[in-house]
């Protein structure tokens, strides 16, 4: 039994560019007289047709690829995501790439664009070139000019159908010891470049003052005939280089058509050149100025190009687009990218600036709770320490009222008896008068000294009371009326003993002037707190006096001293005939509050 099947395995989408498999084959497969075996193979018959129609196409995959990034020389990995990590502030950098493992061909011209950073398309140096040489009439060159191109001429737009030419004239001395021109249309510079170069209308003329300009060498086809060998090679021109080939002449354009010199160079590693004969090489002479026009159009670049170099790069994130081109300049379709990324510096990211605040937030929480610690601390042995005090000063006052007060008031008491004795004395009874009486006067100042002793009185409310008593009390031995202004003193504002005391004395000694010197029938005693002020003001209204004149006694200076030492202030107002007044004003530092 003999089966045979028919399977196509070449796509007929394949095209000339591709790896196509196999062209149509027949396989014929015998199976002996064993039907089940043949029917077996049938069915792989069948099978490889169903399979072979859906064989993938092969076909040339990306022939670029992007191998290495390097930043200052070291390395920069390149991610499976298709992108690469500069850093921050990146330096030299270089992209290194070459055809893809699986490419079959070198690409011929390469481009490439940074995005987000070039404006442009880039492509590597290559350059082409017309030359002019000068020769001895041995055959020695001697000099050269050399009229580069570079890049892609104006206009040009992959075609040569329909790109402008452009027209070019230069200007040059012939140099001594020179009897020979040459003129050559190269790719040679450097040999790597590829591209095109064309050039139409050469003309070489010499120019002499005062005479018309002499045609040297002119470009063959600007002649309607002109003559040529088999190859249709100009007389007079030759093409060579590695590879002369490369050397062509094309016709473009219409009505009428222009047929230039070409050099079409897709060889990295060759190149070619159109150039005349030295034996058709005209003759100049050293000092000779010559003109040199033509037209040209030309589109080239490099073809070793395998890297891109930048200097620095901002932050930001790029794009690096490889773009391969045909010999003409025009995009292959071939393309490959890769996404660049430079980072901030650490102090530009959001994360370095979070840390921050929660860094300063922290210090400044922390730095408030530990002043408010310390602050809290030191009014606690403030405290402590003026507890100390307090309970000192209480017990002194103690033992003055209980022992030495009791003492006293025992002395009046006995002296007081004695004076009531008949059987002392007169004399007698005189002077222990005068002892039961000084007693009395050193209890009460016994009693003074413990009020301003006693921690209990160190409030703004007992100071009021206590002026309030005493001058009441000076008043009515003395038989003046007193009026008193009293504003309701705030029990909680706290006056230490030493700022009573010397209030206390001023304002006594300001009541004892009244007495002893104003002439007055009533004293007038006011006393306000206000923004953390005492203000204590006295007043009469007897013959007053001339505070500028000299006063003899030290009460006035002795007031002002006491309130000086405690940070207060008294000023004294008076005027003959309308009375004096006295003003004791003191700022008290409050202890601040805690909370």
């Amino acid at each position: 039994m003999a089966l045979s099947c028919n399977f196509n395995l070449a796509d007929p989408k394949c095209r000339d560019d591709q790896q196509c498999l196999p062209p149509p084959r027949q396989i014929l497969i015998t199976a002996e007289m064993d039907p089940k075996r043949g029917i077996v193979i049938w069915i792989v018959c069948v099978g490889c047709l169903v399979a072979g129609s859906e064989l993938p196409i092969y076909s040339a995959t990306n022939t670029l690829e992007i191998q290495s990034v390097t930043v200052n020389g070291k390395p920069a990995p390149l991610r499976g995501d298709g992108s690469v990590n500069l850093g921050s502030f990146p330096e030299n950098i270089s992209f290194n790439f070459r055809p893809g493992t699986n490419s079959t061909r070198p690409p011929i011209r390469l481009r490439y664009k940074l995005e987000g950073f070039d404006n442009e398309w880039h492509e590597g140096g290559g350059e082409m070139a017309l030359n002019i040489r000068f020769y001895t009439e041995s055959g020695d060159q001697i000099s050269q000019n050399i009229f580069n191109v570079r890049g892609d001429s104006a206009g040009w737009t992959g075609s040569m159908e329909n790109s402008p030419l452009s027209h070019r004239r230069e200007t040059l001395v012939v140099p001594p010891q020179a009897s020979r021109v040459w003129v050559v249309i190269s790719s040679a510079g450097p040999p790597s470049s590829v591209g095109i170069y064309v050039v139409a209308n050469l003309l070489v003329s010499k120019s002499s003052p005062g005479q018309p300009p002499v045609a040297l060498i002119q470009s063959p086809f600007d002649s309607p005939q002109y003559p040529a060998d088999a190859n249709g090679i100009p007389t007079g021109w030759t093409p060579d280089g590695i590879r002369p080939s490369m050397a062509k002449i094309v016709t473009f354009g219409q009505e009428p058509a222009i047929k230039a010199f070409a050099v079409l160079d897709d060889d990295p590693i060759s190149h070619a050149e159109w150039r005349t004969i030295k034996e058709f090489a005209p003759a100049v002479n050293p000092g000779d100025h010559l003109v040199v026009e033509w037209n040209e159009m030309y589109s080239m670049g490099i073809g070793d190009f395998r890297s891109v170099n930048y200097q620095k790069l901002p932050q930001g994130a790029f794009a690096l687009h490889l773009m391969e081109a045909d010999v003409m300049g025009v995009p292959t379709g071939v393309e490959t990218s890769l996404r660049v990324l430079v980072s901030p510096p650490f102090w530009q990211r959001s994360w370095f600036w979070s840390a921050v605040l929660i860094s300063v937030t922290a210090a400044t929480v922390g730095g408030a709770r530990y002043l408010g610690w310390q602050k809290m601390r030191r009014e606690m042995f403030r405290l402590k320490a003026q507890q100390t005090l307090e309970r000192e000063r209480l017990r002194i006052a103690h033992d003055i009222h209980d022992d030495l007060g009791a003492r006293v008031t025992q002395i009046s008491l006995v002296s007081a008896m004695s004076q009531e004795n008949p059987a002392f004395p007169e004399k007698a009874r005189a002077d222990f008068d005068r002892i039961s009486r000084m007693s009395r006067e050193l209890v009460s100042a016994l009693y003074e000294t413990v009020w301003a002793v006693s921690p209990e009185n160190d409030n703004l409310d007992a100071l009021g009371n206590y002026l309030c008593q005493m001058v009441n009390q000076l008043c009515e031995q003395s038989r003046f009326r007193c009026r008193f202004n009293m504003l309701d003193l705030p029990r909680e504002i706290q006056v230490s003993s030493q700022i009573r005391h010397n209030i206390i004395m001023a304002i006594k000694e300001a009541v004892h002037n009244v007495i002893k010197h104003a002439q007055a029938s009533e004293v007038t005693l006011r006393m306000t707190f206000s923004e953390n002020e005492i203000s204590v003001l006295v007043q009469d209204d007897g013959c007053g006096f001339d505070p500028a004149r000299s006063m003899t006694g030290h009460g006035l200076s002795n007031m002002k001293r006491r309130l000086q030492d405690v940070g207060g202030s008294c000023t004294i107002e008076s005027q003959l005939g309308k009375g004096t007044l006295v003003q004791v004003r003191l700022a008290l530092n409050l202890p601040p509050k805690i909370s």
